[in-house]
């Protein structure tokens, strides 16, 4: 009785142990989305706004920049970004007095249709203006 009870102690002992792991479990963080870089150009004239849409896949931080205007990069524009509601763009972050260089960051909270406008506020514009504009986003 002795040697079947010592058998079963070290029966249930070497089940016990190949049960165990003695691997450290890691915890993965979650990756940040990739980002992808969008590049809008067009003209606005006086009084008048152009509208570009993009697509997010992610939660994440998104961008604008108003990468360039010409013929004068002085000249005070309109930035906004915002979401795409399906026929209008729904600003969210606006700089009625934008110049070449300026950026906007706003936040997403997951996938959906943003945009980015530019406009000539307060009629400032006194000719057509060129422009470009870099969106990143996740």
């Amino acid at each position: 009785m002795r040697r079947t009870l010592c058998g079963m102690v070290l029966l249930t002992s070497v089940l016990a142990a190949a049960g165990c792991d003695n691997d450290v479990d890691t915890m993965t963080p979650t990756e940040p989305a990739p980002t992808i870089t969008e590049t809008f150009s067009g003209t606005i004239v006086v009084n008048g706004a152009a509208t570009h849409t993009f697509t997010v896949a992610a939660a994440g931080l998104v961008s604008a920049t108003l990468t360039e205007v010409t013929p004068d990069a002085t000249v005070l524009v309109g930035l906004a970004l915002g979401t795409w509601n399906g026929s209008n763009c729904q600003i969210v972050l606006p700089k009625d007095d934008a110049l070449q260089g300026v950026v906007l960051t706003g936040q997403v909270s997951g996938p959906g249709t943003l945009c980015a406008r530019i406009y000539d506020p307060a009629s400032r514009l006194t000719e057509a203006l060129n422009y470009t504009i870099t969106v990143v986003h996740p």
